[in-house]
C-alpha cells in the first residue's frame, strides 16, 4: 500500500467501519481524528484545520453533504472527500461540481482512499503554506525585522529591545549568512542613536595596508599617496553605531589601537598627535567562537573579554526550520516587489526544497533561492527552464507571454508526475483551460508520467 502523511478528520456513524477505516489510514501513515457524527467533526475544523475532511454521506441528523457545505463555509480550500453508496453517486457528481474534492463509491479499494488522500492532503499542505507565504509577504510590507517565532530568536529580539539605549558594546556570533549585520542595524535604530550614524566594515574584506587608515582616518602627508586628510570610519560613527564585521580577520597590530580605542573612547588619526574624543557604541562580529583558543588563533584575549560585555548568538537556520516558511515568505515578497511580479506560488518541488534542504548559507541563501522562485525558477536553479522553451529574443509580448505559460504547466506537470488533476490544483485552473492550453502548447502530460493516470488524457498537438 503507497504511505500517506498529513491529517484526516473521519466521520461515519457506522461504528466498525469508523474503527477499520481509522486502522487502515493509519497504517499508511496518517493521523486521525475518528468522529462518529456530523457535529462532532464541525467542533474540530476552523480555518487554520491542517488536513482533509473525509465523510459518509448518509448519517442521522447532518448529513455528509451538509457537513461539506458547513466546512466550505468555514473555508472552501479544505478538501472534502464523500463516501457514497450507489444511490447517492447522483448527489455526489453534484457535490462535485459544488466543490466537493472527491467522491468515493462502496465498495471501494482501500488503495484507493489512499491514492485521493494523499493529492487532497498535499494541495491543503500547498494552500496552508501559500497563505502563511503571503501573512509573511504582508509582515514583510510592515518591515518587520529579524523574522520568526523561534524560542531563540524571539529571546533575542527581546534582548536587542533591551539593550538598545544602553552604551555597551556587543560581540555578535553568528554562522555566514545568519543575519548578523541586521542585529546590529536593529540595535542601532531602536536605540538613542538611531539620527547619527551608522558605519559598517567588513574587516575580511580589506588589505591590512588600506584598514588602518579606513578604521583611524589620516591627515594629508601621513604616507605616500595620503594627498588630503581623511575622516576614519570610527570618528565619523561617532555619536552613533561603528560595526565590525569579520572581526576575527583584523590584523593584530590594529587589534591593539582598537582595544585602546574602546577603553579610552579616543583616538589619535595617522601623522597627527591630535587626541580625538569619540562617542560611539562598538557592535562586532564574528563567524567563529571567540572564547575558544582552538578558534581565537591569534585574536587577542583581552580585546575579546573588552568586547564580550554582552554577547549575542544568532542561531542557524538548521536549528530554526518552522522559520523557514515565514522567512521565505518575506523574501519572496521583496523579491516580487522588486523584479515586479506577482508573488509565485509554491509549488510542490519549491516546497519539498524548502523543508528537506541544509541550508549552509543560512538566511542568505534563502533569500537568494526566494529571487529565483521569483523569476520562475526552481529549485534545479536555471536548468529548471529547458533552453529548448526558452522565447528568442525577437519575440512579442504574446509570445513571451505564451512560453512562460507553457513553461508553468510543463514544470506543474513535472512537480506531480504528470498528474493532472495535480497540477490543475495546483495551478488553480478550471479543467476545460488546462486541457486547452495543453492543446494550444502541444504539451502532453504522458510525458512526465512514470505510469498511467486514468484521470489525464494525453493531448497532442503541435511540438
Amino acid at each position: 500500500m503507497t504511505q500517506g502523511s498529513g491529517l484526516v478528520a473521519l466521520v461515519d456513524d457506522d461504528a466498525d467501519l469508523l474503527h477499520a477505516t481509522t486502522q487502515l489510514l493509519e497504517l499508511a501513515g496518517f493521523s486521525v481524528i475518528a468522529l462518529d457524527a456530523a457535529e462532532a467533526a464541525l467542533a474540530v475544523i476552523d480555518r487554520n484545520f491542517e488536513g482533509v475532511v473525509v465523510s459518509d454521506i448518509r448519517m442521522p441528523g447532518m448529513n455528509g453533504l451538509q457537513l461539506f457545505d458547513r466546512v466550505k463555509a468555514i473555508d472552501p480550500d479544505i478538501p472534502v472527500i464523500l463516501v457514497t453508496g450507489h444511490g447517492d453517486v447522483d448527489l455526489a457528481v453534484a457535490a462535485l461540481k459544488d466543490g466537493v474534492y472527491d467522491f468515493i463509491p462502496k465498495p471501494y479499494a482501500s488503495d484507493r482512499l489512499v491514492e485521493a488522500l494523499k493529492r487532497a492532503s498535499e494541495k491543503r499542505r500547498l494552500v496552508m503554506e501559500n497563505r502563511r507565504l503571503r501573512e509573511a509577504a504582508a509582515v514583510a510590507a510592515d518591515g518587520l525585522p529579524l523574522i520568526g517565532e523561534a524560542p531563540a530568536i524571539r529571546r533575542l529580539r527581546e534582548t536587542l529591545r533591551q539593550i538598545a539605549d544602553m552604551d555597551v558594546d556587543v560581540l555578535v556570533e553568528g554562522e555566514t549568512g545568519t543575519g548578523k549585520e541586521v542585529v546590529a542595524d536593529l540595535l542601532h535604530r531602536w536605540g538613542r542613536r538611531r539620527a547619527k550614524p551608522f558605519v559598517a566594515l567588513n574587516c575580511g574584506a580589506l588589505p591590512e595596508t588600506v584598514i588602518e587608515s579606513e578604521l583611524f582616518g589620516h591627515e594629508a602627508g601621513a604616507f605616500t599617496g595620503a594627498q588630503r586628510r581623511r575622516i576614519g570610519r570610527i570618528e565619523h560613527a561617532s555619536g552613533g553605531t561603528l560595526f565590525l564585521d569579520e572581526i576575527e580577520s583584523m590584523p593584530p597590530a590594529l587589534q591593539v589601537k582598537l582595544l585602546r580605542v574602546l577603553e579610552t573612547r579616543s583616538l589619535t588619526p595617522l601623522g597627527s598627535n591630535e587626541i580625538r574624543r569619540i562617542d560611539l557604541r562598538v557592535v562586532a562580529a564574528t563567524k567563529v567562537d571567540l572564547g575558544r583558543p582552538d578558534q581565537r588563533g591569534d585574536f587577542r584575549e583581552d580585546l575579546y573579554f573588552r568586547l564580550n560585555v554582552v554577547t549575542l548568538r544568532i542561531p542557524p537556520l538548521r536549528e530554526r526550520r518552522g522559520d523557514i516558511p515565514m522567512l521565505f515568505g518575506h523574501f519572496l515578497g521583496k523579491a516580487a516587489e522588486r523584479f515586479g511580479r506577482p508573488v509565485a506560488k509554491v509549488n510542490v518541488a519549491v516546497s519539498d526544497h524548502l523543508q528537506s534542504h541544509a541550508w549552509p548559507g543560512n538566511v542568505r541563501e534563502l533569500a537568494h533561492f526566494a529571487d529565483r522562485v521569483a523569476l520562475g525558477l526552481g529549485p534545479d536553479d536555471e536548468t529548471k527552464v529547458a533552453p529548448a522553451h526558452l522565447p528568442e529574443p525577437e519575440a512579442t509580448l504574446p509570445e513571451r507571454v505564451g512560453h512562460y505559460e507553457a513553461q508553468l504547466i510543463r514544470d506543474a506537470l513535472r512537480d506531480h508526475g504528470g498528474d493532472v488533476r495535480g497540477a490543475i490544483d495546483a495551478l488553480g485552473v478550471p479543467r476545460k483551460t488546462f486541457y486547452d492550453k495543453l492543446k494550444r502548447y502541444g504539451i502532453s502530460a504522458s510525458e512526465f508520467r512514470n505510469g498511467g493516470d486514468a484521470d489525464a488524457q494525453p493531448v497532442r498537438g503541435q511540438t
